[in-house]
């Protein structure tokens, strides 16, 4: 596994517009629809965790980093994809889940996490200690956050029967108190070589205080901020022209490329730019919901017109989001109307965690069951999706609430592929 990622690393450290998408997201539609288009496409890809989602105490997910590997493994096996070929990351794994304990609680917990992601499968372990804990500040200083992460992979390193199958990614592009920083362009500011050569240095440190010796080249990823992120309602696209030197920084280390996050909703331009900038890790996550909401909202709406009833779907979820407010309420903000929107349209897409709640689950298996009896034509579904959506859906089987769903989802995943190619379908007919 971690071969086929040092690959992609190798061949973009020598110039070439390569990157390997990693996405985070534990929706079982979304990563049905993600497996099968990697092993379509022939592409590796990365499936990743947070600490939060997955841990040994079942994170918001209700699952344990095992559970999670055999989820995604028979996902993979439904989509007719090879679970063997799947690489499982795990992302921000430190003590983030239990920062509300004291240092040495947190980090206990975290030392249990860590063994038990490793043990379970996981190739690519993102450490992140960068959030203070209880009695610390919101961020705490670059150096403790090394000297954490260090002593997190010295358990990861035990824990493995083959510490060279393991490959460490380190750095945090986690805005500060406030937000993301904007300059005077209006753009998000990207890391400068200096912080990004101090992140290195402090863990270089670190990691020989904690007894390990030269783990550089265990190192394929640092997380560095290219001028790239997403707030509920806007987007700061990456400036095309946007250069800075953080490839020499990288360079210092043998096997090291740059890891950028909150790369959705860039457009398809951005990810080859990015790629030549250095960034041979992507990641991506509510795009890729949001766009399946968009599709399950449009059916929704669809059905809705074709019957001249009420809406099953989207009634259901503002009922549970007003219910359970917890996921979605300290990141909205405005007057009702804004709220409302931002609900069910932000680019967040904090609605993600509510599709797990039964209600919600009966409302979408509802309407997959209702469209079912639907045999649409394109008169009526370029009244709810975009030519694009259809003309794929077309190629895919036919219009039928399965392959546009597919489509809007594969839409948003594809320009991640640039590497590979154009979209495969137009040559052949598939079933979604």
């Amino acid at each position: 596994m971690v071969k086929a990622l040092l690959d992609i690393v190798h061949r973009n450290r020598a110039g070439e517009s390569i990157a390997i998408p990693s996405v985070c997201t534990a929706h079982p539609d979304v990563l049905r629809i993600v497996l099968r288009y990697a092993a379509e496409v022939n592409q590796p890809i990365v499936i990743e965790a947070t600490s939060n989602q997955v841990n040994q105490e079942g994170g918001y997910t209700g699952m344990t980093p095992s559970q999670f590997v055999g989820f995604v493994s028979d996902l993979a096996l439904n989509a007719g994809a090879d679970p063997t070929a799947i690489i499982f990351g795990g992302d921000h794994l430190g003590p983030q889940a239990w920062r509300n304990f004291p240092a040495k609680e947190a980090m206990a917990k975290a030392d249990v996490m860590i063994r038990e992601y490793v043990q379970a499968g996981f190739y690519k372990i993102h450490l992140d200690c960068s959030e203070g804990c209880a009695g610390e500040p919101a961020q705490v200083d670059e150096q403790t956050a090394a000297q954490r992460a260090a002593r997190l992979m010295s358990v990861a390193l035990h824990a493995s029967d083959n510490p060279e199958s393991l490959t460490f990614v380190i750095g945090t592009e986690v805005p500060p108190p406030g937000g993301a920083r904007v300059d005077s362009h209006g753009d998000i500011a990207a890391t400068t070589a200096a912080n990004a050569a101090a992140t290195l240095q402090a863990h270089e440190s670190a990691f020989v205080d904690a007894g390990l010796g030269d783990v550089q080249a265990l190192v394929s990823g640092l997380v560095v901020q290219p001028g790239v992120e997403f707030g509920p309602m806007t987007v700061y696209h990456l400036p095309l022209d946007r250069s800075f030197d953080l490839r020499s920084v990288m360079m210092r280390w043998p096997n090291l490329a740059l890891e950028a996050h909150s790369t959705d909703y860039q457009k398809p331009a951005a990810y080859p730019r990015l790629a030549e900038l250095g960034f041979a890790y992507q990641k991506v996550g509510p795009a890729l919901t949001f766009a399946w909401r968009q599709a399950i909202y449009a059916l929704d709406q669809m059905l809705s017109f074709l019957h001249g009833s009420a809406p099953i779907v989207i009634p259901t979820m503002e009922r549970i989001m007003l219910e359970n407010a917890g996921a979605w309420q300290s990141h909205y903000q405005g007057e009702p109307n804004a709220k409302f929107a931002q609900r069910h349209l932000a680019l967040a897409d904090r609605i993600r965690y509510y599709w797990p709640h039964p209600d919600a689950q009966a409302a979408v298996s509802a309407l997959m069951t209702a469209m079912e009896s639907q045999t649409l034509n394109r008169s009526v579904s370029e009244l709810f999706f975009h030519n694009s959506t259809l003309e794929r859906a077309e190629l895919c089987g036919g219009l039928n609430a399965e392959t546009l769903i597919t489509s809007s989802v594969e839409q948003s995943l594809e320009p991640y592929f640039f590497h590979s190619g154009s979209f495969a379908a137009p040559t052949r007919e598939r079933s979604a």
